[in-house]
């Protein structure tokens, strides 16, 4: 880790240390695990029948390819999270595994983000804050470094856009 990255990795995580901010960022973590995704995928059934329901499989099929795609990176990169490899930073939740790079939370927050604005831009106000926060959430929380949200924000771009290429919006 280089000593830039372990500087804001130490700033981010401190900010852990406040209750409200804490608070804020396990919760938005936790419903990136897929639970805010999933919600999603079925309020678009609910509200736009067919259509919905095309997109909701096309949100399925990216967010598989996009699991797919971070396991192997992190059993190729391996490496450490930054509470492991620095004592002063805390893990505020129990990571899902054990390796920080990429940070998939973010690979799928911003690829599932690209999809679905294509789609129903009108979601830009919600959608973008939650994919920012929980990305941020991930450094805050002591789990990543600045630089695996930063590549998870790419690949999940290209992902996105991969997706959208491969099935045109409906």
């Amino acid at each position: 880790m280089s000593d830039r990255e372990q500087a804001w990795c130490l700033v981010a995580n401190r900010w852990g240390t406040r209750s409200v901010v804490r608070a804020y960022f396990r919760a938005v973590s936790r419903l990136g695990d897929g639970a805010f995704w999933y919600a999603l995928m079925a309020a678009l059934i609910v509200f736009d029948g067919w259509r919905g329901l095309a997109v909701s499989a096309q949100l399925a099929a990216t967010g598989l390819v996009a699991l797919l795609m971070y396991r192997k990176l992190k059993r190729w990169t391996r490496r450490p999270r930054p509470f492991a490899a620095d004592v002063r930073i805390r893990a505020w939740v129990a990571p899902l595994d054990e390796f920080s790079f990429p940070s998939g939370h973010t690979l799928h927050a911003v690829a599932f983000t690209v999809v679905a604005l294509a789609h129903y831009p009108g979601l830009m106000p919600l959608l973008l804050p939650f994919a920012a926060s929980v990305a941020a959430s991930r450094i805050v929380l002591g789990l990543h470094y600045p630089s695996d949200v930063l590549a998870a924000t790419g690949i999940g771009l290209a992902l996105g856009a991969l997706s959208l290429w491969i099935v045109a919006p409906v």
